[in-house]
């Protein structure tokens, strides 16, 4: 008698894979300005500078280019903290004016989790535009002409 298999058929990805999954997946349009706040001396801060890292790469901020990331070093001893300032169709949906997360017993893969789970969807739904539509692309959505034979 054989024991059935019960698992996964391969290993997961691990930590890195899973990072970006997350940095795919986020959405700032419903943001502002994103200000960071750090003591660069304090011993759990790397999770916030690498967050901060993966804020600034190019495919997340071409979710939104007029959000403002800025950085805020402190040195008096505070945690740190990541403060999402929302713009105003976000502010009517989630109530509130600003989402901030206490950022220094967090890893990174956990500050993005919940960035995607709290800031990016509070994101507006995209606008449909209108897409421009080929000659027979046309065709095929009227119906197409079709050529009448005439008999003699």
């Amino acid at each position: 008698m054989s024991v059935p298999f019960s698992g996964t058929l391969r290993r997961s990805g691990g930590i890195v894979s899973a990072i970006g999954k997350q940095l795919k997946s986020i959405n700032l349009k419903g943001v502002k300005r994103i200000t960071v706040q750090l003591d660069p001396f304090a011993e759990n801060v790397k999770s916030t500078r690498e967050f901060f890292f993966l804020l600034s790469t190019p495919k997340v901020v071409q979710t939104n280019p007029k959000c403002v990331v800025k950085s805020d070093i402190v040195c008096d001893r505070q945690p740190a903290s990541i403060k999402f300032s929302l713009i105003d169709a976000a502010q009517e949906q989630a109530q509130v004016k600003e989402i901030r997360f206490n950022s220094s017993n967090l890893n990174t893969l956990e500050l993005l989790e919940l960035c995607n789970k709290h800031v990016s969807s509070l994101a507006p739904p995209e606008e449909v535009t209108n897409k421009v539509l080929t000659k027979a692309e046309k065709q095929k959505l009227g119906g197409g002409s079709k050529k009448v034979l005439k008999k003699k």
